[in-house]
């Protein structure tokens, strides 16, 4: 049962605190990793740095001496912050990047460790692999952990008072960082109130996302709910279930009504 807390002595929910990797955290990758550009592995490397900052995703910075750097060319240096940046173009003769890459020129302090190493632009690359599995959107996070679970809570969905969804068998999706997320059986949803929308989104830990638009009297609340029609093997419990946005609808689990969480989803 949820009880109040005082300010002082209220425990943060996982996606309020802060990450393990505040500021600059960089440490070796046990993996190979390969970028491909031009029909050919621009970088190829067992020494890859994985690079956080700003609590972004992680980047993939590679040694110069694993990158074909005979397809790279200098585009511009800016003096920006105490490490200088170096913007690199490609110089290859099938497929022209203005911005495909770029590294600092003399990176000092929590940087120190990049320097004579390069990151690419993750959209300017044509495919990237973790040994012989591709990966997508960004890195893989070591620190990011999926879990998913079968469970028996009487899970409710409500917007504007009206329940969209109502179901005992969810499946609780459990993402570091992230509130709990609720898959819900189509056959437990108010399917005559969606509608199929053409957005698809992709997740590195789950795959790709497709949309449904909710009509709720005379309001449609766009892209309000989502499924993983094909998950990555690695999440297969929640295949064709379908989800709503805890930040966005009134969730009752076990007839409690839970508090919106605050996100980027917000």
């Amino acid at each position: 049962m949820m009880t109040n807390q005082t300010a002082a002595t209220r425990v943060p929910a996982a996606a309020e605190r802060a990450r393990l990797k505040d500021g600059v955290h960089i440490e070796y990758s046990p993996r190979r990793v390969r970028a491909y550009f031009d029909k050919q592995p621009i970088a190829d490397s067992r020494r890859v740095l994985l690079v956080f900052e700003s609590k972004r995703p992680p980047v993939y910075w590679f040694p110069i001496a694993d990158v074909l750097m005979d397809l790279l060319a200098q585009k511009e240096q800016t003096a920006a912050g105490p490490t200088g940046t170096v913007r690199w173009h490609s110089t290859a003769t099938g497929k022209m990047v203005d911005n495909l890459a770029w590294s600092y020129a003399e990176p000092t302090g929590d940087l120190a460790p990049l320097e004579n190493h390069i990151a690419f632009y993750w959209n300017a690359i044509d495919a990237w692999y973790e040994e012989d599995e591709e990966v997508f959107v960004h890195p893989r996070d070591p620190y990011t952990r999926v879990d998913t679970v079968h469970s028996s809570s009487r899970v409710r969905v409500e917007v504007d008072g009206e329940t969209i969804a109502e179901t005992n068998r969810p499946v609780l999706l459990f993402e570091t960082g992230l509130p709990t997320r609720y898959y819900i059986p189509k056959l437990d949803v108010r399917m005559d109130l969606l509608e199929s929308t053409d957005t698809v989104t992709h997740c590195p830990y789950k795959g790709d996302a497709s949309y449904w638009d909710l009509r709720v009297g005379d309001k449609t609340y766009k892209d309000f709910v989502w499924a993983y029609r094909r998950p990555i093997p690695e999440i297969p419990k929640i295949e064709n279930l379908a989800c709503f946005y805890n930040e966005k609808v009134d969730l009752y689990v076990e007839g409690e009504l839970q508090e919106r969480p605050s996100t980027p989803f917000s």
